[in-house]
């Protein structure tokens, strides 16, 4: 069975310079609770100077109505982060951190071994509290700064997230620049040492490669995706990298490929139309 994780609510809004009615996204995210997806990143806990589209996280997390079997989960830099989304339950932590040096400084301006020292309290207290943590790993297979990433990299950043007990990595083709063969090289190599249940792909559709990647993913086992309904997001460290892939993309694409996909298309079209009037891209 297919699992879509719907970041829409917090990647999919990050870059966007328009201000978004916290009343909207709580809307949007209702809608998508009611189409099948089993799991949908809320918001970021990262401070409002940074990224001031999301200094509403509290508010959206308060006001949404959660239905039953949905994980909400939402992305923390830190501890204080961390202590921000427990005082609304959030379902599920999420990190982040690079597998290029140069990405990660621009990012949150800290060494990947720092940023993973940065994590390692924030997983003991998540586990403690019995949630879940996942781990982004962005610029996987390529990076806007040094070039194409080698997958040993990847794969030596994966291997210390998951050696400080982190559930699921999330594995980012941030600027879009990933081919199938670049996504089964990275695959075949991480694959060899970490289960595919502990992974989920993460794709950017610069080059409209996006779903191509998906299918050369699943092809190899893999059963979790990331995406936007719509196609939104962006990173704004990772110069031109476009929207992801969209979520009905991924839908239609695996299930005309055979997989079995929980999720409403239909549903997830009124969800996308109640962003589409503000303008949202």
């Amino acid at each position: 069975m297919i699992r879509i994780v719907e970041v829409g609510p917090r990647d999919g809004f990050q870059n966007q310079e328009r201000v978004i009615p916290t009343s909207v996204k709580v809307d949007f995210i209702n809608a998508l609770s009611d189409s099948g997806l089993q799991e949908i990143e809320v918001s970021s806990f990262v401070s409002p100077k940074w990224v001031p589209q999301l200094s509403d996280a509290v508010e959206v997390f308060v006001k949404i109505k959660r239905v039953p079997g949905v994980t909400y989960s939402a992305l923390v830099p830190n501890m204080h982060g961390f202590e921000r989304a427990m005082a609304v339950d959030v379902d599920k932590i999420a990190l982040f951190t690079g597998a290029s040096e140069s990405f990660n400084q621009h990012n949150i301006n800290a060494s990947i071994a720092e940023s993973i020292t940065r994590f390692s309290p924030v997983v003991r207290e998540a586990h403690a509290c019995g949630l879940p943590v996942r781990g982004y790993i962005s610029t996987a297979f390529w990076c806007p700064y040094e070039g194409q990433v080698k997958p040993s990299q990847t794969l030596d950043v994966a291997k210390r997230l998951v050696d400080i007990g982190v559930d699921e990595l999330s594995i980012g083709d941030t600027v879009g620049q990933a081919t199938p063969s670049d996504t089964q090289s990275l695959l075949e190599t991480l694959l060899a040492k970490i289960p595919p249940s502990k992974l989920a792909m993460h794709f950017h559709d610069t080059y409209g490669n996006g779903m191509q990647n998906v299918l050369a993913s699943w092809k190899l086992g893999i059963e979790t995706f990331d995406s936007t309904v719509g196609g939104t997001g962006g990173c704004p460290y990772a110069p031109g990298a476009p929207g992801n892939v969209r979520t009905e993309d991924v839908v239609k694409g695996l299930r005309e490929a055979g997989a079995e996909v929980s999720v409403d298309i239909g549903k997830l079209s009124k969800a996308w139309k109640i962003l589409e009037v503000l303008g949202v891209t």
